[in-house]
């Protein structure tokens, strides 16, 4: 299946799985919009068929008017990609609700914004692929991330409603979740860990050894498994969750990289 003539909207598409998501779908040939908060960044991903946009997920209005520029410049997106996504590990008992409202703003209500938008003008084409990038954390509950596992077990849910709102159209909608991922936020995670007063060496060994296989995910994993949801032979997968943590998860301390 070729990809050209398709736009295709990455939401967080700057940095890490979102812009290597983007960077491939525009290798196949389709024009990708990526939206983020910071512009630089976003100037800096840009080529010949990646083009950024400001967009803040937690502000209904930037939603609306980014895509519908997007569209306007583009034409309708066919492949959305919700990936705008924040962590934040905190006890339950130890989470005000500022917290629980920043996380669930940007990781659930984002989502749904941007997935929403999307898909009001993908529903007058002939074909769609709606992608969530959630975590292991939407299919179990993390230790001392209790909001987070919240936020991400409620967009698993978003994407499952969408799948049977629409089950009967030429539209899937699936989510990835990756375990621990070699993206620059690894650092941020193992800066949590630190203060717990362990080493850099000791963090690095908690993120790696949380996934089976004993070893951080390369972004080139997510990637094809995006890219595999937009070809054809995938066409019968629909509202599924997509583990990618080298193997059968287990119960860890650790927190997940998206």
């Amino acid at each position: 299946m070729t990809l050209h003539g398709k736009h295709a909207l990455v939401s967080r598409g700057g940095t890490g799985i979102g812009l290597a998501i983007a960077q491939r779908l525009a290798s196949e040939g389709a024009a990708a919009t990526i939206t983020g908060r910071r512009l630089q960044i976003l100037q800096d991903a840009r080529s010949k068929d990646i083009f950024p946009a400001v967009m803040d997920v937690t502000d209904e209005t930037s939603v609306y008017d980014t895509i519908a520029a997007a569209v306007a410049a583009r034409g309708p997106i066919q492949i959305c990609v919700a990936n705008a996504g924040i962590a934040e590990g905190r006890a339950s008992y130890k989470t005000d609700l500022a917290l629980w409202k920043r996380i669930m703003a940007t990781n659930l209500d984002g989502t749904f914004l941007t997935i929403r938008d999307c898909f009001k003008l993908m529903r007058g084409t002939d074909w769609g692929q709606v992608i969530a990038v959630a975590s292991i954390a939407g299919v179990r509950g993390l230790k001392g991330a209790g909001a987070y596992s919240a936020s991400k077990h409620g967009v698993i849910g978003l994407i499952r409603s969408f799948s049977e709102d629409h089950m009967n159209e030429p539209f899937t909608f699936n989510a990835v979740c990756p375990g621990n991922v070699d993206t620059p936020i690894i650092e941020q995670y193992m800066d949590l860990i630190k203060k717990k007063g362990l080493s850099k060496q000791d963090a690095m060994a908690i993120m790696v050894q949380a996934n089976r296989h004993a070893r951080l995910i390369g972004t080139d994993k997510i990637v094809e498994a995006a890219l595999w949801l937009c070809a054809n032979g995938s066409q019968s997968v629909n509202g599924q969750t997509i583990v990618i943590a080298g193997g059968k998860f287990k119960f860890h301390d650790s927190s997940s990289s998206n």
